[in-house]
């Protein structure tokens, strides 16, 4: 099974070839240019010694899953159709019926507080509600070792955790987003298309965690691949060199992966999968610019980013504006957010700016970014960033290269269009902050030991035996 999947991620020498010629005048392809401030699921994780036990990284498997995703890929290699959310032939056994009901164990104040905000994301542009309560079916979200959640209801108690260096929205989105059926973005089957897997700058032992999910276990709506997915981890997550190892065919969308942000399609694939848009069949709402009729008020749309109002035609409300272009460059300095972020200040939200700029009919608007603010250049833009929209479908992350921070020298963007979108995003940035290995535990289980071994991990095959020791090597080692 190993060697089936290291197999897949071997690269034609024609292929290499050519990524090599892509990379090699790209600078975001050469390696970081700042300092992270903070670390990602996956570097969380690695840094727990948990990563490669879980599967892709920071997912719980039930035994029924594990084995279906194995005989899946065994059975049906070279006949794949593109998925996303689960949806193998239980479905909807894994969906939540509408409510997901939670609870709080060891969490601390941030990680609660952060829950329930990426929890109120979700409830506000779906018809799913998040109640806390002490429902037999629940998530109990943990301070546990690392970022980690189950995809789907499994049934009774299952676990989330938020551990050091988790507690952020877009961390919480991530893993709620696994409990309600997502799946990693670059686990689509047609991520080769969209993707390439670059195992020379991945780190030892995560070239298992790449594999490609079939008709059998997921499903994406026929939706594109959208490089802003919240599901999508960022370009140099677990490189082992600083360079990216997942590269996007528009080699320009590099620091688009990884968003803290759910993206429209998500949106959309969440609101299909739950039946939420049923709700609407008979409505007359006509959305524009591609938003959908609200579940919840389906005189309403949700819109995608950048445009607001009942039926998506306007700007959002709150700051930016409309901006009209003339024959002669204007100058425009805004300031987004503050200089400053503390997670005790309960400032763990985005401020967002929306500006339209507007041209005469048949005319082409370009725009010349002449600085940004520096040291924020991460994936996924998650402290800052700066999206522009001139693509046709307005539901897609934005436009090729035109999401970026901290790019000194300027940068050009024009399209034969009479109004462009622009945001604005800006977290006030946090202090770098420095983790280590923790202590090797000998004999001691670790806190998600307990819903690990009452879904079989230890007999799970899934899994080498040397991750269920190092997760719980008290229990494994006795079995």
């Amino acid at each position: 099974m190993e060697k089936d999947i290291k197999d897949e991620l071997v690269l034609p020498p024609e292929r290499k070839a050519e990524l090599m010629n892509e990379m090699k005048n790209d600078m975001y392809a050469k390696e970081y240019h700042s300092k992270p401030l903070g670390d990602t699921i996956v570097e969380v994780n690695g840094k727990s010694n948990i990563d490669t036990a879980l599967f892709q990284g920071d997912v719980i498997l039930t035994e029924q899953q594990a084995s279906k995703i194995i005989e899946d890929i065994r059975a049906n290699r070279g006949n794949r159709i593109e998925r996303h959310a689960f949806h193998d032939n239980t479905y909807p056994k894994y969906l939540w019926d509408r409510k997901v009901n939670y609870a709080f164990y060891n969490a601390t104040a941030v990680g609660a507080r952060v829950f329930r905000r990426a929890a109120a994301l979700w409830a506000e542009n779906t018809c799913i509600d998040f109640e806390e309560n002490e429902a037999n079916d629940r998530i109990i979200v943990i301070k546990g070792e690392g970022c980690w959640s189950h995809i789907g209801r499994i049934g009774g108690l299952q676990g989330l955790s938020l551990g050091n260096g988790c507690e952020s929205v877009g961390t919480a989105l991530h893993e709620i987003g696994h409990a309600l059926g997502l799946f990693h973005t670059q686990s689509r089957h047609d991520r080769d298309d969209f993707i390439t897997v670059y195992l020379e700058n991945l780190l030892p032992g995560w070239d298992t965690q790449f594999v490609k999910h079939t008709s059998e276990t997921n499903y994406n709506y026929n939706f594109t691949y959208d490089y802003g997915s919240v599901m999508q981890y960022g370009a140099r997550s677990v490189s082992s060199n600083g360079k990216p190892y997942i590269i996007p065919r528009d080699i320009k969308y590099f620091t688009t992966l990884g968003s803290p942000f759910i993206s429209f399609y998500e949106k959309l694939m969440i609101n299909l999968h739950y039946k939420c848009t049923d709700n609407c069949k008979e409505s007359k709402t006509s959305c524009k610019n591609g938003g959908f009729p609200h579940p919840r008020d389906c005189s309403k749309c949700i819109c995608p980013s950048g445009y607001g109002g009942d039926l998506c035609d306007q700007r959002p409300p709150g700051c930016g504006k409309i901006l009209s272009a003339t024959n002669e460059y204007q100058e425009v300095m805004e300031t987004v957010g503050k200089d400053y972020y503390r997670r005790e200040d309960d400032n763990d939200m985005w401020y967002m700016c929306n500006y339209w700029i507007q041209g005469p009919p048949g005319s082409t608007i370009e725009v010349q970014f002449a600085n940004y603010t520096e040291g924020l250049d991460y994936d996924g833009c998650m402290f800052a960033g700066v999206e522009i929209k001139t693509l046709p479908d307005k539901r897609y992350t934005a436009s090729p290269g035109r999401e970026t921070t901290s790019k000194p020298e300027p940068e050009e963007a024009s399209s034969a269009v009479t109004e462009a979108e622009i945001s604005t995003v800006n977290q006030a940035t946090t202090a770098p902050t420095q983790t280590s290995r923790p202590p090797q535990r000998h004999c001691n289980d670790r806190i998600l030991c307990e819903i690990l071994v009452s879904l079989n991990f230890c007999e799970l095959t899934w899994y080498e035996t040397e991750d269920k020791e190092k997760l719980c090597p008290g229990f494994c080692r006795k079995h």
